[in-house]
Formats: structure tokens, C-alpha cells, sequence
């Protein structure tokens, strides 16, 4: 399926499409649709889920629209559809105050998930940024991962890239702490 014909962007809006991203399941689904279309066997065994799993979920992620049968083959009398995702990218709505941010949600399950021999690149910095290095450094985070992005090749292995550019909440002092 050529990924020309894709929108840039599919912004979930609904209490439906963030129910169906907010499942880790349907996540990894999403995951192994990310770069070519999938047939309902192919994500299953992908996955690791029964074929009426992985069915189930996928036809909740077609209703919330955030993926779509892209053709379909007859097979020995049965028409078997390829879904792929609905957009390049989805943007998810910020969550509310004390809500948990399902994408890094998700992303913390999908590390934990990964082989713990693997090669891995996990790092949290804390740094202390003017209002216009935050943005740049925002910036150029997104600009990197849209470029490996345009070099990434469906025939090698998957690679998870998430980071988080935030200002934490203001720690409350507690009684005893030292300034």
C-alpha cells in the first residue's frame, strides 16, 4: 500500500478512538500496522493473540476509524481483508489534570515487554531551559524522529522511539527538606 495516499495525522477527538488507543493490546496492533498492511491471521501471530482476539480488536479500531481495510483476496471461497493504519501518525488529545498519559502508559508496558538482553537506550535528564530552548530542543526531538522515521524499512526489525518533553508540576516543599 503506498503510504502517499495516508493523511499526515489522525487526531483522536472521540471517547471511542481514545478508548481504542488507550488499550495496550490494540496498541501493539496499531504497532504492527504501522508500516504495512496486515491480514487478521498475520496480526494475530504477530501479536501473540487467537485470531478472534485479534479479530475483536481490530474491528474496534476500524470503528474508531484509526484503521481501515486497505484490499481484499479471495482465498479458498473466503475474502480475507488487509487493514492498515488510517494516517501516518496519531495525535492524541493531552490528558486532563491527574489523567494517565496513555501513550507513555503504553510505551513504559512496551519497555518492559522488550528483551531485557537486547539492546537498549533509556535516559532521563534533567535540565533547566529558557522558554525558547524548551521549544527548540521540542523542536528538533520531533524534526529527528521524522527524519529515522522517513529512512525506517518495513523488512527490518521494529524500534521504539518515545520521548517526552515536559515542565514537571512545582515539587511541593515538605516539611524537613532541605532548600
Amino acid at each position: 500500500m503506498p503510504t502517499d495516499d495516508l493523511p499526515e495525522t489522525f487526531h483522536v477527538t472521540t471517547d471511542e478512538q481514545l478508548r481504542a488507543v488507550s488499550n495496550l493490546t490494540r496498541h501493539r496492533i496499531m504497532a504492527v500496522l504501522r508500516f504495512e498492511p496486515a491480514t487478521i491471521t498475520q496480526i494475530a501471530q504477530r501479536v501473540g493473540l487467537a485470531k478472534g482476539s485479534s479479530s475483536y480488536h481490530v474491528r474496534l479500531l476500524e470503528r474508531a476509524g484509526l484503521v481501515k481495510v486497505v484490499r481484499t483476496r479471495k482465498v479458498r471461497g473466503v475474502t480475507e481483508r488487509y487493514y492498515a493504519m488510517a494516517a501516518r501518525s496519531i495525535e492524541l488529545p493531552d490528558p486532563g489534570p491527574g489523567q494517565p498519559d496513555v501513550l507513555l502508559r503504553n510505551a513504559v508496558a512496551d519497555l518492559e515487554a522488550s528483551p531485557v538482553d537486547g539492546e537498549r537506550h533509556v535516559r532521563m535528564a534533567h535540565l533547566r531551559l529558557t522558554e525558547e530552548q524548551f521549544t527548540e530542543l521540542g523542536a528538533r526531538l520531533q524534526a529527528l524522529a521524522d527524519e529515522y522515521r522517513t529512512l525506517s524499512d518495513p523488512l527490518l526489525p521494529d524500534v521504539s522511539l518515545v520521548f517526552a518533553l515536559f515542565r514537571p508540576a512545582p515539587r511541593r516543599q515538605v516539611e524537613g527538606d532541605a532548600q
